[in-house]
Formats: structure tokens, sequence, C-alpha cells
């Protein structure tokens, strides 16, 4: 019996080793894109400067034919912002270099939009940092996994950051 045991925790310990080496892929391949966008001879990341796809393209596709999800990418040179809906709840994952106080902009976001926060994830290799939020569907939500990313995406740009409640005295940078 104990050797079942013994099996199980080790298969565990793969599964997590598995998923922790699946962040840092992501993680590099984020960081590869933002570094060679930010060679380009372009003019700074505008606000409105960002990539919005429906489709599982991203460093964040999953295939498989037993899960169906619908789900939106939203990249720009600042951060990769993907929201996915699986059953009753939202998977958002953001990977970006390390922003001091950005968590609290998109925790914002998040209670601005009435979202229910049930798990959240942080990740980080070097500067770079990985996001993964669990979110809530309430009954009446009117916002669709295109606006949840855009929105969180648009958070990346904001320069102050607002304490709820106070809308006169913005914070900077945590």
């Amino acid at each position: 019996m104990e050797m079942k045991g013994d099996q199980a925790s080790i298969i565990g310990g793969v599964v997590e080793f598995i998923k922790e080496l699946h962040q840092v892929v992501q993680s590099l391949e984020s960081k590869k894109r933002r570094k060679s966008s930010s060679l380009s001879p372009s003019p700074g990341p505008s606000p409105r400067q960002f990539q919005l796809s429906s489709q599982p393209d991203s460093p964040f596709a999953y295939n498989t034919d037993r899960f169906k999800e619908v789900g939106a990418c939203c990249n720009s040179p600042l951060a990769d912002v993907e929201a996915k809906i699986s059953g009753s709840n939202v998977h958002l994952r953001t990977i970006s270099r390390r922003i001091p106080g950005q968590i609290v902009r998109i925790i914002n976001v998040l209670e601005k939009l009435s979202f229910e926060i049930l798990h959240l994830n942080i990740s980080s290799m070097e500067d770079t940092v990985l996001y993964s939020f669990v979110i809530k569907i309430g009954l009446g939500c009117q916002v669709s996994v295109e606006e949840l990313a855009l929105e969180v995406q648009q958070s990346f740009c904001s320069e102050a950051v607002y304490v709820k409640g106070d809308t006169e005295n913005p914070v900077q940078g945590f």
C-alpha cells in the first residue's frame, strides 16, 4: 500500500515540476517578444498599441479536445494578457517585467468590474513576473473576455494608482 502512495507522491511532484517549467517557458517567450519589440525603432508604447486576438496562438495556448475554452489575448510591448473562460470561472494570466504596484492595479481593475478573485499565483524569474488569477464570474457579469483582457492590459499603461474610494490622491509606484 505504501508503494502506491510513494508513486502518487512522485507523480504529483513531476506534475508540479512540469507546471513550473511551463511557467518558465512562458516567461522566457514573453521576455523575448518584449525584447525584440523594444529593439524596433518605433516610438515608446502608447496605451492603444495593443494586439487583441481571440485565437490560441499565444504562449498560453492550450490545445485539447476535452476542454472547450473561450478566451482572448491582449499583447503589447509592456505585457501579455490572456483571459479564458473555464466553466463558471475566468483564468487570467499576465506576463510582464516587474512593475512596482502592478498587482494592485490589476486587482483594482478586477474589483471595478465586480469580479471575485478566488485564487492568485505569482511566479517570477529575474525581472519577469507571471500573475495567474482564477476569477469567479458573477451571474450579472456583462464583461466579455476581450474587454477584460483589454482593461487589464490598460492597467499596465496607467502611471498613477488610486486607492479605492480616493480618486483625488493617486499613489505613485508602491
